[in-house]
């Protein structure tokens, strides 16, 4: 891994691309959006790593990544997070999970799901020496083989068969046993964020209420961000980590067994799948659940001051009021322009995007030279001309960047000033009757 990160001084040990954000003193390619991540607790699906899952796989891979159809209720959190985003980086969360048995075969994954798996033995029509093997899972026919001996069959997406077992015919041979092991602790949700490192996401989020679980993710969230460079934001319920990349969702769910937690999965996808040139303030919920919205002006405006993001109605519909985050300490360095998700979004953009330029074009093929910087220079301003054309950023003057020798011999310094393009959010309107 390429170094990364913020810097205080020009002293870094390992190569790569070291960007600090700042707000401008008063006195003084795009990646592609809608990749996000989350870890869940499911009846079934590999435990214990990170997969990827488009919003086809959702659709046609359903039944072999998660056990159920795409439209069953346990899987309504997956449901609200493709409302939005376009990839999921799932990851299982377990701990001492057991697979379910027969005699004949042992579930691919453990869980709960795996006591639905039943496999039918008969004999094959058309040839007498041979055997119909078919697993079912619950009611649906999921494989079907014709083979001579157990030895023969192949595993398929929901178990390992026993190649050594006797094929014998019978109609029901259910696997039993299987279980979702003990409760989740943080010790499993560490696993989950240590998982993540190498990858690439615009946001991140958990369901989980306890404040250990909470503060460990938000923990993650600046460390990668300020130490190693990888600029993603997190969704937590309910958390006041008055930082830019945390956003801490306010409302819970009216509808009964179902964590209080649950909208945070549509609100990771919307957060995460926002287009560089919008915002997800007065955003239409489009979810499943029901939303107590039931908040007066004043706390309305409590909780923005507060940094919290919280859902209201209008009319018949929920929305978004307003897209901030927790940042509520503001400093030289940290404006009150840091508190909008909106402005974060380009920003987390821009750092990546430039990094990714710099470490895949000009780390160690590039010679630290005027015509060298003068390359870096013209890749930086083409870059953002680009995000001006997307209306991300206004009034850029390619004057406004400029690259020069850093302290060492082998490094560079940018200066990058920008300004954000913000969407409409208050409309002050005089009416002058005559």
């Amino acid at each position: 891994m390429l170094g990364g990160g913020t810097f205080t001084e020009q002293n870094e040990i390992l190569p790569g691309s070291y960007i600090n954000i700042i707000s401008a003193a008063r006195v003084a390619e795009s990646s592609e959006r809608g990749t996000v991540t989350m870890p869940f607790i499911l009846d079934w699906g590999q435990p214990g790593k990170v997969f990827k899952v488009t919003m086809e796989d959702f659709s046609k891979r359903c039944l072999e990544l998660f056990g159920y159809s795409q439209d069953h209720k346990k899987l309504q959190a997956m449901r609200e997070v493709f409302k939005n985003a376009n990839i999921l980086y799932a990851y299982r969360l377990i701990k001492n999970g057991v697979a379910a048995t027969s005699k004949m075969a042992v579930a691919k994954y453990p869980g709960i799901r795996g006591n639905d798996i039943r496999i039918a033995v008969a004999a094959n029509i058309d040839d007498a020496d041979k055997k119909d093997v078919i697993t079912y899972l619950g009611d649906i026919k999921v494989d079907k083989q014709t083979v001579a001996a157990a030895a023969d069959l192949k595993d398929n997406n929901f178990v390992i068969f026993n190649k050594e077992e006797t094929l014998e015919n019978t109609p029901n041979e259910k696997l039993e046993g299987g279980t979702n092991g003990d409760a989740i602790t943080g010790m499993e949700y560490q696993g989950y964020l240590d998982a993540m490192e190498s990858y690439t996401f615009t946001t991140m989020g958990t369901t989980a209420t306890d404040e250990a679980v909470k503060a460990l993710f938000a923990s993650y969230t600046k460390r990668m961000s300020e130490e190693v460079g990888a600029k993603f934001q997190c969704v937590l319920y309910r958390y006041p980590a008055d930082y830019e990349g945390v956003i801490s969702l306010q409302n819970k769910v009216l509808d009964i067994g179902m964590e209080e937690s649950a909208l945070i999965p549509w609100l990771l996808g919307a957060e995460g799948g926002c287009a560089l040139n919008r915002s997800v303030t007065n955003k239409t919920y489009n979810g499943e659940y029901s939303v107590d919205t039931a908040l007066t002006q004043k706390e309305l405006e409590e909780s923005l001051a507060e940094g919290r993001l919280v859902f209201h109605s209008v009319g018949n519909e929920t929305r978004v009021l307003k897209d901030v985050n927790t940042l509520v300490t503001y400093t030289e360095t940290k404006n009150v322009g840091f508190s909008s998700n909106e402005t974060i979004r380009v920003m987390y953009q821009i750092a990546s995007d430039i990094a990714y330029l710099f470490n895949s074009k000009y780390l160690g093929k590039i010679p630290n030279d005027d015509s060298g910087r003068l390359s870096l220079w013209n890749s930086i301003v083409n870059y953002h001309q680009k995000l001006e054309r997307m209306q991300a950023i206004m009034d850029f003057n390619a004057n406004d960047v400029t690259v020069g020798p850093g302290e060492k011999i082998n490094s560079v310094v940018v200066t990058d000033y920008i300004t954000i393009m913000k969407t409409m959010e208050q409309l002050y309107m005089t009416v002058v009757v005559q």
